[in-house]
C-alpha cells in the first residue's frame, strides 16, 4: 500500500436509510485489541507464557476530531449518543477495505474559543462482530 490522503480515511453512520458521512472530521482513527488468555502453568517450556488462541475479547474503537459542516450528522451523533443508542459505523480505509459493524458513542466533547470555530471529539466503541469487506 503507499501512501494515502487522511482525508480519505471516511467514519459513516447509518441514519435509517443508509450510510452518511459524518461530516467535518479533520482526523480519525480505528484501533483494534484483542485481550490475551493466560494459560501458562508449573510445565511450560521454559516457563515462558503461553496464551489460548481466539479465548480472548475483541474489540475496536473509533475516535474523530474536526468540525460539524451540516446539522443532520450533527443530530444524528448526538441523537445517538443521548439515547445510548448503537448504530451501524462503517470506516472506509482507502486503497484496503470498510470495516463495518455496531457501535455506541461512549465519548462526545464540544469546545470553542470566542474567536474560532466550534469544534468536537468523538469516540466510538465496538458493541458486537464487525465485518471486513475490500475495496
Amino acid at each position: 500500500m503507499v501512501a494515502q490522503k487522511g482525508k480519505d480515511l471516511l467514519l459513516k453512520a447509518h441514519d435509517g436509510a443508509g450510510f452518511v458521512t459524518v461530516a467535518g472530521l479533520r482526523s480519525k482513527r480505528l484501533s483494534f485489541n484483542a485481550q490475551t488468555v493466560d494459560v501458562t502453568d508449573a510445565e511450560s517450556v521454559g516457563r515462558w507464557r503461553e496464551l489460548l488462541g481466539g479465548a480472548g475479547v475483541q474489540r475496536a474503537a473509533l475516535s474523530g476530531a474536526g468540525l460539524f459542516k451540516d446539522q443532520a450528522s450533527d443530530a444524528l451523533v448526538r441523537g445517538a449518543f443521548f439515547a445510548g443508542d448503537i448504530l451501524a459505523w462503517q470506516v472506509v480505509i482507502p486503497d484496503f477495505g470498510t470495516v463495518s459493524g455496531p457501535f455506541q458513542v461512549t465519548a462526545l466533547e464540544y469546545a470553542g474559543s470566542h474567536d474560532g470555530e466550534l469544534t468536537f471529539e468523538i469516540a466510538l466503541e465496538s458493541a458486537g462482530a464487525l465485518s471486513f469487506a475490500v475495496l
